[in-house]
């Protein structure tokens, strides 16, 4: 069979350690290697394991002929556009299971009318990992707050909202919290 290990653990911009220890159980860079050159046979078994790890489908990781890759032709830096130093591709973005969107329908600090916001769901022991990042929490009667989370105290959530001058918002023992993790945003 072959494969894409090798394209996308590069598109994902991680080295074979991350890949290694991203796997559970976590297993040895030499073992990715061989598994994407093709010197070790690649199971389905490891195909989900090495998927999981990078994020993405196991189908993304096997290579067929009805595969639509965007090719990556120039990148981009201070110093202007140059051609890449070796082929590459990007990963089209993919939802991760229980992830959620919000969408932006007027603009609103940073955020401009169309963009989405794609959303990692946190339960309350989590929250601490979404310090200074934004976030859209739940409040009653199935409405929402949004906002940048700048503090937690004795269950509350503080949030500034994205607006200029908006007041500090403050809500009580949220059963979640969603961190903003990807911005897709069409030009």
């Amino acid at each position: 069979m072959i494969t894409r290990i090798r394209d996308v653990r590069k598109a994902k911009r991680m080295t074979l350690d991350d890949v290694a220890r991203a796997c559970e159980p976590p297993t040895t860079p030499q073992t990715i290697g061989r598994l994407e050159t093709g010197t070790r046979t690649v199971s389905i078994g490891w195909l989900n394991r090495i998927a999981k790890a990078l994020g993405v489908e196991a189908a993304d990781l096997v290579d067929h002929p009805h595969r639509d890759d965007l090719e990556v032709l120039a990148e981009l830096s201070s110093d202007g556009a140059a051609a890449p130093r070796r082929a590459a591709q990007v990963m089209p973005p993919r939802p991760k299971p229980g992830q959620i969107a919000i969408l932006v329908t007027s603009g609103v600090g940073d955020y401009r009318t169309g963009d989405e916001i794609w959303c990692d769901r946190l339960l309350p022991e989590d929250f601490g990992r979404a310090i200074n990042r934004d976030v859209l929490v739940p409040r009653s009667a199935g409405r929402f707050q949004f906002g940048r989370f700048i503090g937690l105290e004795d269950g509350k959530l503080h949030l500034l909202p994205p607006g200029a001058g908006a007041r500090q918002s403050v809500v009580s023992n949220p059963a979640w919290a969603a961190v903003a993790v990807r911005l897709i945003r069409s030009l």
